[in-house]
Formats: structure tokens, C-alpha cells, sequence
């Protein structure tokens, strides 16, 4: 089946004339059909749009020109603007709004050559951490209905684990990419802040959130990776020669590599099926010939509480713009400021007002000082301590989620606890490190996530380590799906 195929290869079939782009677009959209009711990764599915871009894809690839990955299909997050294409960030107050331009990374793909099915659900604005905070929708774990894929990023991740498309793209405010990637069995890779342009990416915590790609294997993952990577001037943290490139991916040995794990993500802060999983692949990576130690990185404990300062902070700025008069639907209130508060009030969700209310406190004159000036301090102090470890250690190791993927409502009377699950990828968002979650093994026949984080602009060498370690850990495996 056409769909089974991981995108290098459909890119060299495409190639070969083995198959055309317009019969691979129908394949993914017969399969979006087949199994989008039951594990409901799409908000809107594009399906005119994508069979005009498979024929633009096939003449690029007739006369020799695209990239490397022209005609493969993919899946964007329903938070990157795509001209002429609804997108609602999965919130009621961007219902019916359709962008009159197209992010810089949704440009880059159709320069490359891409076919784009639609956009996939998640946590409404990005925020939440299984999914389950969309105003549409709740998708699906690949490996087990009833269970959640981790968010923010669900239905990216859902589409790729399902087959629906062989790539697509998130973005990871706090280990939005790589959370939903280790509770689906798939990679995600957060490149370094600045090596993908954030232009058109409606913002959640700006000084926090990256675009990045999702595949089923680290070669996929790497080449949408380069596809969208690179200097914008459309963006100011954007950096200069920021091009990611794979001419040596395939060439890295894992004998000498060197691994630290910090003792404050092992032990009591994993369940322990995960520990035992994470255990047994750094046993495989030692025969292998790697060196694994034990580091300390204290501010970690801390990491949760700072980042849920600094991050709603930045929201309630960036979320001030929606009032019902630039974008989307309107509601009826008391004169202007009524009509603003009566549509903030019933078309934002219970998560997003939660979080502004949050960070309009920590923001506010007499709490500036004591929680997000205090915030940011900590978030140096972290920083300082992953650097000082970069010294000693190529990459940072541990879980990508410390539990398995677990029911739908599972921790609905305890959101402090499922606030928690980002221990783990906060820290690669706080210091702008590049950061990537491998699948490494199943608990109770749910994957786990073995989560790398390197020094800031070191994403080829880090992406070279994941494909090294995914040889050791052995071929993709697929979920059981019809």
C-alpha cells in the first residue's frame, strides 16, 4: 500500500515514475476517508487544493525541478496561515477566518514541490498536552483509540502514525512536537529558535515557539527538516545561514557518542514501565558503544512552574489581537468594550482564558517583579546549566513523555498532574535547543519516546545521532492499523 511507503521512499518512486503525485495524493485521501472518523486528526481537508498542487508537483517533477521531497504528500498544523484555507487554531473566536497569506514554511512547501491534504487538529491555540482542549475535536492515539496522542500537536501526530500522510507539521511551545511523537511511536524533531522561520505561525509563546516537522522515521523527519528551514527576513529572530543540511546524515557511529541523563528526569519523575523501557534502550545504545553518564541539572525541577509563567505571560499579549473585529465570528454585547468581552468570553475556551488570566497576573504592575521577572532569571539559570553539561556531554537523554499514552479523560480532574507530563521538553524550549523524541520501545503495547537534546545549532549533528540510534533500536514499527 502506497501509503505504508516512508516519504524518502515515495519521493524515489516519484522519481522513478513508479507512481505519479495526483495517484499518491488519491491514495492519502481515500485513506483520510477510510480512517479520519475514527481517529479525527483533520479539522479541514483540502481536497481540491491538493489534487491541483499533486498536478503542479508532477510538472516540477517531469521538467526536473522541486526538491527533493516534490509530490509527497503532508499535513499542517491548524495553526500555520494558508492562504484562501481556513484555519482556526482549533478556537471558535477564528471559526470561518481564512488567512489572505500563506505562512513562510507553507510557501517553502509549495516551492519545494509538496502536496498539502489539509490542516490537522489541536489543543486550542496550542495549549495543552494531550489534545483534548481542541473546540472541534479530540484525535486519536494511532496505536489505541481510546487513548490520547499527546498534544498540542495531536492530529499532526495522528495523521502521520495513521498513515493519513507520511509528514507533517507541528509546532512546540513546550514540547508540543515531541510529547505527541513519543505517545504515537513516531519521531518529531524541534530545530534550534530561529533555524525555521515562525512568520505566519499564529504566536502562542513567541520567545518559546518553533515550527517542526513529524515522520515515521529520522530520514523523513530530517528531509522536511531542510525543506523548511532557513533565514526570513519576514522574521527578526530569524537566523542568518540557518539552512539545515543532511549531506552526511547516514554517516554518524554511535561508538564514542556520549550521553548524559539528569538525575532529576529518571526515578520517581518517569512511570515506571517508561523507566524501564528508557533503561533498556540506553543498555542497547551502551553495547553499541556509547557513553552514558550521569548528570545533574537542578533547575529542571523548576522547569514546569517557570514555563507556566513565561508562556502565558507571552499568550495573553499575542491572544489580545483576537476580539471578534479583526478575525473571525462577533457577539453581541454592551456597546464596543461589551461586544469585545462578550466574544472573548464565549468563543475562547476554558484553557486559553485560564492562561491569560494567568499571565495578565504575572505581567500586571505589582507581580511583575515577583513571578515573570522572577521567571525569567530561573529560565537563565537553566540555560547556564545545560551549557555548562554541553561541555562534557554531546546530547541530553531522557524520556520524550514520562507515561505512556493514556485514556481520553484520564486526567480530567487533575490538570496540575497533566501540566506536569512537560518536565521532560520544557527545558529544550527554554535554552532554543534543537531537540528530537525517537520511538524506542513499547510498554503494554504503547511506544515510548527516547527524547535527544543537543547544544543550539547543532541540529545536523543531532539529527545524524537520531538516525544513528534508530538503526540501533531497529526498523520502524507500525501500529495496529487496517
Amino acid at each position: 500500500m502506497a501509503t505504508q511507503w516512508t516519504a524518502a521512499e515515495m519521493a524515489a518512486r516519484l522519481r522513478a515514475r513508479e507512481i505519479s503525485a495526483l495517484e499518491l495524493c488519491e491514495a492519502h485521501l481515500a485513506r483520510i476517508k477510510e480512517l479520519d472518523g475514527t481517529y479525527e486528526a483533520f479539522l479541514y481537508v483540502d481536497e481540491e487544493g491538493a489534487r491541483a498542487q499533486a498536478q503542479a508537483a508532477q510538472d516540477l517533477i517531469d521538467s526536473g525541478d522541486g526538491g527533493p521531497l516534490a509530490g509527497v504528500p503532508v499535513a499542517l498544523k491548524d495553526n500555520l496561515s494558508t492562504r484562501g484555507v481556513p484555519t482556526t487554531c482549533a478556537s471558535r473566536i477564528l471559526e470561518g477566518y481564512r488567512p489572505v497569506f500563506d505562512a513562510t514554511v507553507v510557501r517553502q512547501l509549495r516551492e519545494e514541490g509538496l502536496v498539502m491534504l489539509g490542516k490537522t487538529n489541536l489543543d486550542e491555540f496550542a495549549m495543552g498536552t494531550s489534545g483534548e482542549n481542541s473546540a472541534f475535536r479530540v484525535s486519536r492515539n494511532p496505536w489505541d483509540a481510546g487513548r490520547v496522542p499527546g498534544g498540542s500537536s495531536s492530529g499532526s501526530a495522528t495523521a502521520v502514525g495513521t498513515e493519513m500522510a507520511p509528514l507533517s507539521l507541528g509546532s512546540d511551545t513546550g514540547g508540543s512536537i515531541r510529547m505527541p511523537a513519543a505517545m504515537s511511536g513516531i519521531v518529531g524533531f524541534k530545530p534550534t529558535y530561529g533555524r525555521v522561520s515562525r512568520y505566519g505561525l499564529i504566536a502562542f509563546g513567541s520567545s518559546l515557539d518553533q515550527i517542526g516537522p513529524f515522520g515515521r522515521t529520522v530520514e523523513d523527519t530530517a528531509m522536511l527538516a531542510q525543506a523548511i528551514s532557513g533565514h526570513d527576513p519576514l522574521d527578526s529572530t530569524s537566523l542568518p545561514d540557518s539552512k539545515i543540511r543532511l549531506d552526511e546524515l547516514k554517516s554518524c557511529s554511535l561508538k564514542g557518542l556520549r550521553l548524559g541523563i539528569p538525575e532529576q528526569l529518571v526515578g520517581d519523575s518517569v512511570d515506571p514501565s517508561v523507566g524501564a523501557a528508557l533503561e533498556a534502550a540506553i543498555e542497547t545504545l551502551q553495547k553499541e558503544g556509547v557513553e552514558v553518564r550521569k548528570i545533574s541539572l537542578p533547575s529542571i525541577s523548576v522547569g514546569v512552574t517557570t514555563y507556566y509563567i513565561i508562556a502565558p505571560a507571552e499568550a495573553s499579549s499575542n491572544l489580545a489581537r483576537f476580539d471578534g473585529i479583526r478575525f473571525g465570528p462577533q457577539c453581541e454585547g454592551d456597546g464596543h468594550i461589551g461586544n469585545v468581552a462578550v466574544t472573548r468570553g464565549r468563543l475562547f475556551g476554558h484553557e486559553v482564558k485560564l492562561r491569560i488570566m494567568v499571565g495578565t497576573y504575572a505581567l500586571s504592575a505589582g507581580y511583575y517583579d515577583a513571578y515573570y521577572h522572577r521567571a525569567q532569571q530561573v529560565r537563565g539559570l537553566m540555560v547556564a546549566e545545560f551549557e555548562r553539561e554541553f561541555g562534557e556531554v554531546d546530547a541530553v537523554v531522557s524520556a520524550g513523555c514520562p507515561v505512556p499514552a493514556f485514556p481520553a479523560g484520564g486526567y480530567g480532574g487533575d490538570p496540575l498532574a497533566l501540566k506536569m507530563l512537560d518536565l521532560c521538553t520544557i527545558p529544550a524550549n527554554m535554552g532554543g535547543f534543537p531537540s528530537i523524541s525517537v520511538p524506542c520501545g513499547l510498554v503494554q503495547g504503547l511506544p515510548v519516546g527516547l527524547l535527544l537534546t543537543a547544544p543550539v545549532n547543532e541540529d545536523e549533528r543531532l539529527l545524524k545521532q537520531a538516525y544513528a540510534i534508530e538503526q540501533a533500536f531497529g526498523p520502524y514499527r507500525r501500529p495496529p492499523l487496517p
